[in-house]
């Protein structure tokens, strides 16, 4: 997706040289010669950068900052030299930095690149925050006693805002989920949420990515670049599939969590961070710790508070179900030309799955279920992967890990075949085997009012 911005100055020769200079960077050129001008044209374009000069006819260019500071817009300011007084003062309204004239077009190409990542950064941070944050509002993990106890495990942790998480389990059951609910629910939710996969990355360009360098580092280190450590400072930093992080860069590592300091590859200086570590992996990090291939004191250091969460295999026929109906409804969003409901054997084929990619593969299978059932009234057998359908697929033994009252089984029956039904309480009533007088009443009695009032 081009870039785009809006160049603000009364000097028509600076707006052709500046065109011409964003136009070769494939850069989208918006123009305007007067403040008025230049705030009409963000409101309507809303380009990704504005470029300001201080000295403007009417509105001037400090009041025009203010207006386009208060709409969110990203702006860089042109001074001429007398005019460094006139700059902090920008600075201090909220311009995101400064340039004298004449303009240097090398130093002018650098900081816009600046402006627009940290724009970038700032605006899918936002982004990631206001979903994490209605995550944490609408997720449960599931309601079998052992689920709920992961849940209350994970409020706890998110409680405390700075102890180190190690999050256990196999591929695809939801690890980068939990870091991202653990966050949400922290203090620090309104700080960024940074995740890295450790696999498969070399050493050195790890560090780069971790701790970031300085501009010579090595040979294609030809700007300073801030690490992903520091732009996680007052958040969450989650380090994907810890297991295989280089052993070269684990006493580094381990220094940030003891310290809260690191170096930048090819820096001198001391860098102070206020970071919470979560770290997940799929391996026994233990038993590789033992055998040489993990350093222990980071083994050690990360496991303050472990959190394992259980295949899907090994979960309960309740957890295995909520999952499959969240899973539909947030996916559904994305394709709401398809249906919105499973058949009933579509859903037994689901839940009786052993799921080897579990929350991961469950996903992928419902989504594609989805698109091959546009158009239908449900999502049938036929729109399911070939490998669910098979006579040979493997299956789990499911059971609930609580012991539930009678009262408690039919309540929780009535409201899954209401959800099954989509709400139609005829056929609802008939698949229970009851009269639908029988059911209004149940409904009334375990509190389902508003649950299927779409169909009668």
């Amino acid at each position: 997706m081009p870039r785009s911005v809006l160049l603000v100055d009364d000097d028509p020769a600076i707006l052709r040289l500046l065109s011409r200079f964003f136009e070769r960077q494939q850069w989208e050129v918006f123009q305007a010669m007067s403040g008025e001008d230049g705030v009409r044209t963000y409101e309507s374009q809303h380009p990704d950068l504005v470029l300001l000069d201080v000295n403007l006819p009417g509105l001037s260019g400090l009041d025009a900052l203010e207006l386009l500071v208060a709409r969110d817009a990203t702006v860089l300011m042109l001074t001429g030299q007398a005019e460094l007084e006139t700059a902090v003062e920008a600075m201090q309204i909220g311009a995101e930095g400064f340039l004298p004239k004449p303009v240097d077009l090398a130093h002018l190409s650098a900081a816009a690149e600046r402006a627009v990542e940290k724009v970038e950064l700032r605006r899918a941070n936002r982004l990631l925050t206001e979903r994490m944050e209605e995550r944490s509002r609408t997720s449960t993990l599931g309601s079998s006693a052992r689920m709920q106890e992961l849940a209350r495990q994970v409020d706890l942790l998110s409680a405390s805002g700075h102890t180190s998480a190690l999050l256990l389990g196999e591929s695809g059951t939801g690890k980068s989920f939990v870091a991202q609910m653990i966050h949400a629910r922290s203090p620090r939710a309104r700080g960024p949420f940074v995740e890295v996969n450790c696999a498969g990355l070399s050493a050195t360009f790890l560090d780069s990515e971790l701790f970031g360098h300085e501009k010579g580092a090595f040979t294609d280190a030809k700007e300073m670049k801030r690490g992903l450590f520091e732009v996680a400072d007052h958040g969450t930093i989650f380090l994907d599939e810890i297991g295989d992080l280089a052993h070269e860069l684990q006493p580094k590592l381990l220094k940030v969590l003891e310290g809260h300091t690191f170096r930048r590859l090819g820096g001198t200086r001391e860098i102070e961070v206020d970071v919470r570590l979560i770290a997940a992996t799929n391996k026994d990090l233990q038993a590789e710790a033992k055998g040489g291939r993990f350093r222990e004191d980071l083994f050690y250091r990360l496991s303050v508070f472990p959190l394992t969460i259980p295949p899907l295999r090994d979960r309960s026929r309740e957890d295995v179900l909520e999952l499959i109906h969240a899973s539909l409804r947030s996916l559904h969003v994305r394709h709401p030309e398809s249906p919105g409901e499973l058949s009933a054997k579509a859903l037994d084929l689901l839940v009786a799955y052993a799921w080897p990619g579990n929350v991961r593969e469950l996903r992928n299978a419902l989504e594609r279920a989805l698109v091959l059932a546009r158009g239908a009234d449900k999502i049938g057998v036929e729109h399911l992967p070939e490998v669910l359908r098979s006579p040979n697929a493997p299956r789990a033994q499911r059971y609930d890990y609580e012991v539930l009252t009678l009262a408690e089984v039919e309540r929780r029956h009535i409201e899954r075949t209401l959800h099954l039904t989509g709400g139609n309480r005829t056929l609802t009533a008939e698949k229970l085997g009851i009269s639908r007088a029988t059911l209004h009443t149940k409904i009334k009695e375990h509190g389902f009012e508003d649950v299927g009032r779409a169909t009668a």
